[in-house]
């Protein structure tokens, strides 16, 4: 392993060169799945110049060797002189050869059979001088986020931002303690939080605190929760995989996600899906990962063990307390002296325990080697001469714990003349925290240059074992030298037996030593809290959307000093027991990896699974078909094409029985059922006639069909072909408005849209005197008619069908909480608030164009400032000519609104927003246009409780007078200027390109009507002229019957 890294340029391109590794971490004794695994990687390996490197470090050791030769004999002459230095450098070259190749002898000859065939050779794939480093496709640049623009403009947020966390379980753990350490400082930084559980546990109690009633979710409620009032949705484990299958369907595709995933149990197994040729289950694990917006690891060799699945969106926020936890727990459970008994260790040895990299490479010895030259000073001292006066025993941890590792590590002893014993090696797959518990002093003698702090030193300080590392950048971040541990310039053997000496005095700890291990324990228990919060602070800000009418969060500086909140899980660490060793040996994931092996378990049950593997071993090319098999093919098609047209005219001249007229009325009404065109006049509609009102609710995906309600009340209204309901009288608002197909126009447009294809020849779907609408929001937010309401609403509109009404049940109180119980706002500021403070800017010029206002006269129409509910999530009633009338005033100002829009600088900005990327930007102004249209319209607007069913009117008639513009909103002038409009379409006379208007519903116009009238009066005329001519043909020629098969 090498200790220099080049370029990110460079690493990107030996990305498929990449080789295996495995995390130290997962190779503990109380990981779940320590079994062997092959792990294939296409992440980043940066490179350098290998022989540069090697060249650099041999000349920095013979320096050292130099002096310690040349103090024994004077110089004799400059030959003599050189003589040494050759002698000292080929010594040294000499015992690293010999060195290396003892080791890779041993890796080389197999070490354990069948038990290391699952280790993938990095011979050809990582070279000396190299190193691995997670490079993510995708940078975020947390830092200098979109946010803190936002705090710069002008706004008034009047709700916080809100967090949905879905959690995998309520256990206290880890990864439990991680995450509510996380969610209680963000939830200090203004955020509110929204708790789902798959499952109950004894943390629920502690999440209550901070998120309130926690909801369990189960398989059959997965698709009832509305997504969509959320910022955000946080997910933490594996286990929330089918929680959040809601979330991969429209409208829930743009909400931002983030998972967290703590737990390495997948990446065990990825290697077995590949062998066993499960691509449908990675592809499954994968599709998963790619709906998130962002996949955080706790640590950076997460995302290599995963790479499988990486779909450019992983990242890493280094921290964990899962070392300190292990620590902890383990001690409760062992002594030091018990464990260096069971070990063959006396109480008085001096045991120096030597560790290396996260990552250990199974055919790659250069790293232990240089290691082993770097402690070469250190093992003379202390392990190859009695003059010390106590016992000193190096132990080696990397490998597996085989013999061979063993002779080839007491071989290079013997070679050094070390001391019998004085060298012992464990491998990574024993008990590790009883090794580093059982130690006095730990050192890190790796030269591989890591990302991220190396998981075994936390967990020796943890401990309370005094620290020796090289002086790194990752380590110098969080170790001051002299404070939690010792430091020393890496390449310096001299510098590490002097750091070395420090912490022993007469064979024992010095209290330099024991003063060191007490503040590094202290600090390892909080060290990565404040990095990780803040961490997760700016990544939400980045991800998250934060529209007009919230409150922005704190910035995430105010958390310098976090902590993990150790308090609350506490007396989870007291209980330990001998039992938690086993639970600890199970995995820090416990419970969370039930649904891996759920899929396992599915996959091997599932007949084609076997069967797809058999086919991808047998020859692909045998079922390609060739160019002899098309032209097969085509033969037999004209063949049959043939033979039916034969038997067409075959009986066409034979007689038929016609049979009774009931018969041929029956297979015509089954015909017409059958076809696709009449789709309309099924059960549903038949249903409905006679019924005064139908309320079309309308949806844009499948994840809204949980939210819409069955009857002959309702009607669905799909803004999208593709998300329909199956087996259902819905209807197709793409169908009846081809600009829907845009989708550019349907994101613009939002429900709107949908009534606009309603009222596209409305003649051809709804017949009934009342229509109504209802978003599927709806539902999701507890605001739809009961039963009651139901009836209540039918019956008033039956007994009073007279009067234009306005009925409605969402009011915009409701809403998402945008007004609450706040009189001070009125309909505009609310309105303001919702658009960014632009509503009344944006109004007022777009009804200015489109009345052709002059600019000194007022065009903000006025509405009242207290008191009474406004319409909100398109929930109303009305009867169905006043609805074409408010279709044709929304179609004018759309268009208008939609003209300015165009005519700015940055066509790409949203007029209505704070950020280019808003795709609904006209669609919260568009939900309050029926309030100002109802209002100054003059039409009675009653509120109808959804819950109760009561009736009260909002803003009576005559409190509006001297208030209304009715003018403006006058029938006879709506009608004037729909036709000057249409004129200009027909006469391709475009205000702009594309013009919205003419895309939104029905042209027509006085010169529409004659035209069509005299096309109707050419097609008859065409008809006589054809029927006369044909006639005239058969009394000069007469009537010949064709040949069968002939022309």
């Amino acid at each position: 392993m090498g200790r220099h890294s080049v370029s990110a340029a460079e690493s990107a391109s030996d990305d498929a060169t990449a080789g295996p590794f495995r995390s130290i971490r997962d190779r503990f004794p109380f990981k779940r799945n320590n079994s062997n695994s092959n792990y294939s990687s296409t992440n980043t390996l940066t490179r350098s110049s290998s022989k540069a490197t090697l060249s650099s470090h041999k000349t920095s050791r013979s320096h050292h060797h130099h002096k310690r030769k040349l103090s024994l004999s004077p110089f004799r002459g400059k030959s003599c002189f050189y003589l040494c230095i050759f002698t000292v450098i080929f010594t040294f070259a000499l015992a690293s050869m010999v060195l290396q190749s003892s080791i890779t002898s041993v890796l080389r000859q197999g070490v354990g059979g069948d038990r290391m065939r699952w280790r993938w050779s990095v011979k050809d794939g990582l070279k000396e001088g190299s190193s691995l480093e997670f490079m993510p496709r995708r940078r975020f640049e947390l830092n200098g986020s979109r946010v803190d623009w936002l705090r710069s403009q002008p706004r008034i947020g009047i709700r916080p931002p809100r967090i949905g966390l879905i959690l995998g379980n309520m256990e206290k753990d880890p990864s439990a303690l991680l995450l509510y350490s996380v969610m209680k400082n963000l939830k200090g930084l203004g955020y509110l939080l929204k708790l789902y559980a798959l499952g109950d546990g004894r943390a629920r109690s502690i999440w209550q605190e901070i998120g309130g009633q926690v909801s369990i979710l189960s398989p059959e409620r997965y698709g009832y929760i509305d997504w969509s009032i959320f910022e955000g949705i946080v997910v933490d484990s594996l286990e929330v995989k089918d929680a959040i299958s809601s979330l991969m369907q429209e409208p829930f595709c743009s909400v931002p996600l983030i998972w967290i995933i703590q737990e390495d149990t997948l990446a065990s197994r990825l290697q077995l899906y590949e062998d066993k040729g499960w691509d449908r289950l990675i592809s499954n694990w994968k599709n998963a990962f790619k709906r998130a917006g962002v996949v955080v690891f706790p640590e950076f060799s997460f995302p290599m063990l995963y790479s499988v699945l990486d779909t450019g969106n992983f990242f890493v926020i280094p921290g964990s307390p899962i070392d300190v936890w292990a620590a902890e727990s383990y001690s409760k459970t062992h002594s030091k002296s018990q464990l260096r008994k069971e070990n063959g260790f006396d109480t008085d040895d001096m045991l120096v325990l030597i560790v290396g990299s996260s990552f250990f490479y199974n055919e790659l010895a250069w790293d232990y080697a240089l290691a082993m030259h770097d402690l070469e000073p250190l093992l003379l001292k202390y392990a190859g001469s009695d003059e010390a006066g106590f016992t000193s025993k190096f132990i080696f941890l990397c490998g597996n714990s085989s013999k061979d590792y063993s002779d080839a590590l007491q071989d290079v002893a013997t070679r050094l003349r070390l001391n019998e014993q004085s060298v012992k090696h464990y491998g990574i797959n024993s008990d590790v925290n009883g090794i580093i518990l059982m130690a006095d002093i730990v050192l890190y003698g790796s030269s591989q240059d890591e990302q991220g702090f190396p998981p075994l030193l936390t967990r020796a300080m943890s401990f309370g074992i005094p620290v020796i590392a090289p002086d790194k950048p990752v380590i110098r971040k969080y170790v001051v030298d002299g404070v939690h541990g010792v430091l020393f310039p890496k390449n310096d053997p001299e510098a590490l037996k002097n750091a070395f000496s420090l912490l022993i005095s007469e064979g024992k700890l010095s209290r330099f030593a024991h003063s060191v291990a007490s503040s590094g324990r202290l600090r390892a228990k909080n060290m990565f809290a404040e990095e990780c919060i803040i961490g997760y602070a700016k990544l939400l800000e980045y991800v998250f959307d934060f529209p007009s009418d919230v409150l922005l969060p704190s910035r995430p500086s105010q958390l310098n000093n976090s902590i993990w909140e150790w308090s609350l899980f506490r007396m989870e660490l007291d209980q330990i027991s001998s039992n938690t060793e086993n639970l600890y040996r199970e995995g820090s994931s416990g419970p969370n990896s039930g649904i891996v092996y759920d899929l396992e378990e599915a996959m091997l049950n599932d007949p084609t699974s076997s069967n797809e593997t058999q086919d991808h071993s047998e020859n692909p090319g045998e079922d390609i078909p060739t160019i002899l098999d098309w032209d097969i093919l085509d033969e037999m098609e004209s063949s049959e094409e043939v033979d039916r047209l034969e038997r067409e005219e075959i009986e066409e001249r034979m007689e038929k029985n016609i049979g009774e007229w009931d018969d041929i009325y029956r297979i015509a009404r089954k015909s017409e059922k059958l076809r696709f065109e009449v789709n309309e006049r099924d059960e549903g509609e038949l249903e409905r006639t006679g019924q005064p009102i139908c309320i079309y609710e309308i949806y844009s995906g499948a994840g809204g069909w949980p939210f819409l309600h069955h009857g002959s009340l309702y009607r669905g209204l799909s803004l999208s072909t593709r998300s329909r309901r199956l087996s259902s009288d819905d209807v197709d608002a793409v169908g009846r408005l081809p600009i829907l197909n845009d989708t550019y126009y349907r994101d613009i447009l939002c429900e709107i849209g949908g009534m606009f294809s309603i009222a596209n020849g409305i003649d051809d779907i709804h017949k009934g005197p009342w229509i109504g609408f209802q978003s599927w929001r709806a539902a999701g937010r507890k605001v739809s008619l009961s039963k009651k309401a139901e009836e209540v609403l039918e019956k008033t509109i039956q007994e009073n069908s007279k009067g234009d009404v306005v009925y409605f049940w969402a009011c915009l109180d409701m809403d998402g909480g945008i007004v609450g119980n706040n009189d001070l706002l009125t309909f505009w500021s609310t309105c303001d608030i919702m658009n960014a403070g632009r509503c009344r800017t944006a109004f007022e010029d777009a009804f200015r164009r489109l009345y052709g206002l002059p600019s000194n006269v007022e065009a903000l129409p006025p509405m009242p400032e207290g008191g009474g509910h406004w319409l909100a999530l398109h929930s109303w009633a009305m009867p169905t000519p006043s609805f074409l009338e408010f279709i044709m005033f929304s179609r004018m100002f759309v268009d208008s609104l939609h003209s300015l829009h165009i005519n700015t600088s940055k066509p790409s900005d949203c007029l209505l927003g704070f950020s280019a990327p808003e795709k609904h930007c006209y669609c919260r102004l568009m939900e309050l246009l029926v309030n100002v249209w109802a209002y100054h319209s003059a039409r009675k607007m009653v509120y109808i409780d959804p819950h109760s069913g009561l009736l009260k009117e909002q803003h009576p008639v005559e409190q509006r007078k001297g208030f209304m513009w009715a003018k403006y909103f006058d029938i006879t002038l709506l009608k004037s200027m729909d036709e000057d409009l249409a004129e200009a379409a027909d006469d391709y006379d475009h205000p702009y390109k594309p013009w919205l208007w003419p895309l939104t519903g029905e042209v027509f116009w006085q010169g529409v009507y004659e035209r069509e009238r005299e096309e109707r009066y050419r097609l008859k005329m065409d008809k006589k002229r054809k029927t006369k001519e044909k006639l005239l043909d058969r009394l000069k020629h007469g009537y010949r019957q064709k040949t069968l098969g002939g022309g």
